[in-house]
C-alpha cells in the first residue's frame, strides 16, 4: 500500500502499489507526485463525474492540473489512475460533483 486519503465524501481511498506502478509507467512525469495524488483526493479544487468514477482536479502549476480518477463504494475507495492536463475546459464540461 502506497497510501490512503479520506475523500470529501468521507471514504478512505487507497493508492495501492500496483496502481502507483501503473500511474508512473503510463505517466512518468508523475513519478515525484505521490503525495500530490493523495492530496488531490483529500483536498481537490473540484470533483467531476466520470463514467462511474470520480475525477478529483487540483492545480499543480500555472495552467496545469492534476486529475486523479478514483471510485468510491460506501466508506471505501481506490485510485484507478492519475494524469496531468492543460485542457481544463474539457474537465469543466463534466458534471460537477463538488463543490455543490
Amino acid at each position: 500500500m502506497v497510501g490512503t486519503a479520506v475523500s470529501k465524501n468521507g471514504a478512505s481511498v487507497r493508492l495501492t502499489d500496483e496502481r502507483w506502478s501503473h500511474i508512473i509507467e503510463e505517466y512518468c512525469e508523475l513519478a515525484g507526485y505521490r503525495l500530490e495524488v493523495l492530496e488531490a483526493v483529500r483536498d481537490p479544487e473540484s470533483i467531476r463525474a466520470g463514467g462511474g468514477e470520480l475525477l478529483a482536479v487540483r492545480p499543480i502549476e500555472s495552467e496545469k492540473w492534476l486529475v486523479v480518477v478514483y471510485r468510491e463504494t460506501g466508506s471505501d475507495g481506490f485510485i484507478i489512475t492519475a494524469f496531468l492536463t492543460r485542457r481544463k475546459r474539457s474537465l469543466e464540461r463534466r458534471t460537477p460533483i463538488w463543490p455543490p
